[in-house]
C-alpha cells in the first residue's frame, strides 16, 4: 500500500476521519451505558428517599419540580411526596442543590407533613474528604450538628453557631455548614412556598476572610 504523503490537505483529512471515528464511539459507549446509569441513579433515589424518611416501604407518589431564587439564580427543587406500600402519608423528600467550599452538594432532605426533619443523605459533592465530606453524618442524630426532629420555621432558619444560630459548624468547614443549612432551609421553603433563605450569611469580605481562616484551620488538623 502506498505510503500516504504528509501533507497538509491529507493530515487534515487523518484528523477530520479520526475525530469522527472519536465522537461515534463516545456517541456508542454513552448510548449503550445512559440506560444503565439511569437504572442506577434510580436505584439511589429510591434508596434515598427511604432513609430521609426512615420507612423501607416508602414509595414515590406524585413529584413536583419548584424553582426558586436564591441570591440571583433561579434554582430548581425536586419535590416527591411519599407514601408507604399502603398508600399512608409518610411526608416529603426534597431535593436540594447548593454551593458548598468545593462545589456544588446536593441533598435529599425528609420532612414530616408537620414540618419536621425525618432525615437527609447526600447524593453527591465535592467537600474535602475528612472536612467538609462529614456533613454526610454530622447532622444526623449521632452527629454533633444534629437536625434530625428539628422543628422547621421559615421565619427562623436553621442557623450555624457562628452567625449566632445553634446548629453546630463541622470543624474546620463553616463554609460547607452554611452551604448543607441553606439547602436544607431552601428545600423546606420550596415546600411550603415561602421565601428562600439567603445563602450569604456574611459580608462579602468576610466570606473571603474566613476561607482564609478554614484553610488554616485545615493546616492545623
Amino acid at each position: 500500500m502506498k505510503k500516504l504523503e504528509s501533507t497538509l490537505p491529507n493530515m487534515v483529512i487523518v484528523l477530520v476521519v479520526v475525530t469522527a471515528l472519536t465522537s461515534g464511539l463516545l456517541a456508542w459507549v454513552n448510548n449503550i451505558t445512559a440506560a444503565p446509569k439511569a437504572e442506577q441513579a434510580k436505584i439511589k433515589l429510591n434508596e434515598g428517599i427511604k432513609a430521609v424518611v426512615d420507612n423501607d416501604d416508602a414509595v414515590i407518589a406524585s413529584t413536583n419540580t419548584i424553582s426558586q431564587e436564591v441570591d440571583g439564580k433561579t434554582l430548581d427543587y425536586v419535590i416527591y411526596n411519599v407514601t408507604d406500600a399502603a398508600g399512608n402519608e409518610l411526608g416529603v423528600a426534597v431535593e436540594s442543590v447548593t454551593g458548598g467550599f468545593g462545589g456544588d452538594i446536593k441533598v435529599l432532605i425528609g420532612f414530616s407533613a408537620d414540618g419536621k426533619v425525618l432525615g437527609y443523605t447526600l447524593l453527591a459533592h465535592a467537600e474535602t474528604p475528612g472536612l467538609g465530606a462529614k456533613a454526610d453524618k454530622w447532622f444526623t442524630a449521632e452527629g454533633k450538628g444534629n437536625i434530625e426532629g428539628r422543628q422547621m420555621d421559615p421565619a427562623n432558619p436553621l442557623t450555624v453557631d457562628k452567625d449566632g444560630g445553634d446548629v453546630a459548624s463541622i470543624t474546620a468547614s463553616t463554609i460547607t455548614t452554611r452551604a448543607f443549612l441553606s439547602a436544607v432551609n431552601n428545600a423546606y421553603a420550596a415546600y411550603t412556598g415561602a421565601d428562600a433563605v439567603s445563602s450569604a450569611t456574611e459580608q462579602a469580605e468576610e466570606g473571603a476572610e474566613e476561607t482564609v481562616e478554614e484553610t488554616e484551620e485545615t493546616a492545623n488538623q
